[in-house]
Order: structure tokens, then C-alpha cells, then sequence
């Protein structure tokens, strides 16, 4: 498997993996390695390993393109522009020479693509070992926030090398079929990003380390602190919100705004912030919260087409959601009965929800119960047997299973 990051927090290749390793598969993941930070091997479990490749020396050297404190672009002049693009293009070959060099030395049965980025180290790799390609394809990286200037060169990418696969996943039943369409493939397995079944118990995590004064219910946000996922509107909401506390929990670009229109509207009493935390501790940190949500906005298709990783995690916490009204969220909550929907982009319709759930315990109780009878079926246990069946299939000319 190759991914284009530590892999450290990385919870769906991580499943993934565990599920293959499990099922009698050596697996050994490709990652990006950090002097100091990563280890460069490391052991998962049994038939599970880790194998980090350094980055270039270079990557050191690039300037930041955000400012670390203000999270505001960083000006250049044209000059400067061109040396940092010239400096990432040679630290990302070098470093994609060092993945392929690597990946050829395990020679693999088969080479697991995660996104885009990897996906073509993983076919050159595949034509020097003969190996089998299978393309997981976690995002639509030619409708994504922050790749519009990508967009061409994904799609080129993409469409020279998935018709190459031995298979290709994805994340939902609506990129399945806009892949299948766009590239005129058969269409891609959907592996849902589901977290594992863990049974929930309330927690009071949040209240405890925040030093949290009121017995106010929590409103939940966790994922990534990135533009598009409306969390600008959530922090500006929280002040037409009843008596609650509002949590974020995780990190990213936007931090820092979110910090400020706290600032601005006067509500450091109110909503607090959790860096990253552990993908083992998670659990508990979510089981603390009364509602959970989920505000994405239709800024991409990658957005419209998503079914969030975190509305699975509210769901097995057993945390009522409000959640964007997109097909794929839409089809799980209406099914299983473990929320509210709300429009996309309406901050009206943000506070009507939220303030519907912290005013009736009834209901929330009611739709907590649901979510906790849906949890074991949106659980990845109840799918990981989809994974191990693509690569029966795939390998069924070869004796070796070795990935």
C-alpha cells in the first residue's frame, strides 16, 4: 500500500490494512518519513508493517505558503514563486524515487494506490513487478476544495491510469458511479469510510478537560479545520445557539479564523477548540457529546458526493447529528433515523436544528437510540469482507499473497 503522508492518523488505510493483515495477507504500507517525528519502520501487527521513506533534504528549505501564526498566504514575488515550485517539484520526485525504489524491493503481488498523488508511482511500480494495481480513491480529486488548479492534471492522470487497474475503490455509491461515467470503467467497488464498532459509553471527557463550569449539553464538530466544511457558520451560530457548549476537535488551516470570530463575537465561554487527538481516543472524546454536526457545504462534487466519515462515527457514539442534506448523508440519516438535515450554506436552518435538539431531550434521546442500533451495521466490520473479496478475486491466478 502506498500512502502520500506519515501514516500516523491515516484511520481508513489503516483499517484497510488491519482487515488484509488479518485475513492472512503481508502487507507493508509506504509512507512519508519525518527525522524526529516518524519512524522510519515500524510494526503494526502480525503480517503488518510500516516502511517510511525520508522526504528530499529540500523540503526543509521551502518557505511556508501560510503564515504559521496568521494563517494568511504568504506574499512572494514571481522570482521567489518560481524557486519554491522548483525546489517542491525536485523534493516530490526524489521523494517518489525513493517510494518506487522501495516498493520494487518488497515486489509485491499487489500495489494499493491511495489517492491520486500516488497513482502514478504505483503503475510504474506495477509495470517493473508485474504486479496488480488496485486504486483506492478516497476523495474526486478533479472537484475538490483546494485542487482547482489541479484539476487537468488530475483528470489526465486519472483517466490514463484507471482504465489500468486491476480494480479501483471508492468511498460512496455517487463517486462510484460519476468514476464509472467520467472514465468509462466498470464501476468502482464502495468501501464506505466507517470507523470500527466500538460500544459507546458516556463520556464526560470534554467537560473534564475543558474545565467546562455549566452542565450545558455539548455540540460536536470533529474532523478537519479546512474551508468549506462550515465552520465559519457554526462558530458565528454558536451565539444564537441555546445554552450549550460548542467543541471542536481536530486542526487545519483555518484555525486561526475560527479563533478570530470567536474573538469577535464575544464567545470564549462558549466555544473551545481540541487539537488532533488520537484515532484510538476518539471514541471517547465523541461519546461526551449531546449533538454532533456536520454543516459541509456544496463547494465541490467531492463534497456533495461524500457520506463523512465522521456522521459514521456520530452515528456508532450513539450522538444525534445535524447534518448538510447531500444524497449519500441524506440516505443514511432518513434510513436509520439518527438526525436532522439541514440545507446547504443556511445559518438559519443551522440554529432552528441545533436549538430543536437542545430544547426536546426527548427527541434526542429517541434519535440517540437509533443511532446506536445502526451502529454495528455502519460499522467497517460489516463491510471489510468486500476488501478481502476484491482481492480473492484479483489474486485468484496467484498462489502468494503478499500486498
Amino acid at each position: 500500500m502506498i500512502v502520500w503522508n506519515e501514516f500516523v492518523n491515516d484511520a481508513r488505510v489503516l483499517k484497510e490494512a488491519q482487515t488484509l493483515a488479518t485475513s492472512n495477507y503481508d502487507v507493508k504500507v509506504f509512507a512519508l518519513h519525518t527525522p524526529g517525528k516518524t519512524l522510519q519502520n515500524e510494526v503494526i501487527q502480525e503480517k503488518l508493517s510500516v516502511r517510511r521513506i525520508a522526504r528530499s533534504p529540500l523540503w526543509r528549505w521551502r518557505k511556508p505558503t501560510y503564515n504559521a501564526h496568521a494563517r494568511e498566504p504568504v506574499q512572494k514575488n514571481v522570482p521567489e514563486q518560481v524557486h519554491v515550485s522548483i525546489l517542491r517539484l525536485i523534493a516530490r520526485t526524489w521523494t517518489h524515487l525513493g517510494l518506487l525504489v522501495n516498493i520494487i524491493s518488497f515486489r509485491p503481488d499487489v500495489i494499493h494506490a491511495h489517492d491520486v498523488n500516488t497513482l502514478p508511482t504505483a503503475w510504474l511500480a506495477k509495470l517493473l513487478t508485474g504486479a496488480k494495481l488496485v486504486y483506492d480513491a478516497h476523495e474526486i480529486s478533479t472537484s475538490r476544495e483546494g485542487y482547482v488548479q489541479f484539476k487537468k492534471t488530475v483528470a489526465l492522470v486519472e483517466k490514463y491510469l484507471i482504465p489500468r487497474a486491476a480494480a479501483v475503490i471508492t468511498t460512496t455509491d455517487t463517486r462510484a458511479k460519476y468514476l464509472a461515467r467520467l472514465y468509462k470503467v466498470s464501476r468502482p467497488l464502495t468501501l464506505q469510510n466507517r470507523p470500527r464498532f466500538v460500544e459507546s459509553v458516556k463520556s464526560r471527557i470534554l467537560h473534564e478537560q475543558l474545565g467546562l463550569a455549566e452542565e450545558w449539553p455539548i455540540v460536536l464538530y470533529q474532523g478537519g479545520i479546512q474551508s468549506g466544511r462550515g465552520l465559519e457558520k457554526l462558530v458565528r451560530c454558536a451565539k444564537q445557539f441555546e445554552p450549550c457548549y460548542v467543541v471542536l476537535i481536530g486542526g487545519g488551516r483555518l484555525t486561526q479564523k475560527l479563533f478570530d470570530i470567536r474573538e469577535s463575537l464575544e464567545l470564549q465561554s462558549v466555544v473551545h477548540f481540541i487539537p488532533t487527538v488520537a484515532l484510538s481516543e476518539l471514541p471517547n472524546y465523541t461519546a461526551a457529546a449531546d449533538i454532533a454536526v456536520q454543516p459541509i457545504e456544496n463547494t465541490c462534487f467531492n463534497h456533495f458526493s461524500t457520506d463523512s466519515n465522521k456522521l459514521f462515527e456520530y452515528i456508532i457514539a450513539g450522538v444525534p447529528s445535524v447534518a448538510t442534506n447531500f444524497p449519500e448523508i441524506r440516505k443514511i440519516i432518513n434510513e436509520h433515523q439518527a438526525g436532522v438535515l439541514i440545507p446547504d450554506n443556511d445559518d438559519a436552518a443551522l440554529v432552528e436544528a441545533v436549538n430543536k435538539l437542545l430544547g426536546d431531550r426527548n427527541l434526542r434521546t429517541s434519535l440517540s437510540k437509533n443511532a446506536k442500533l445502526a451502529a454495528k451495521a455502519l460499522s467497517w466490520e460489516s463491510q471489510e469482507n468486500l476488501l478481502t473479496g476484491l482481492y480473492q478475486n484479483i489474486l485468484s491466478d496467484r498462489q502468494d499473497k503478499v500486498a
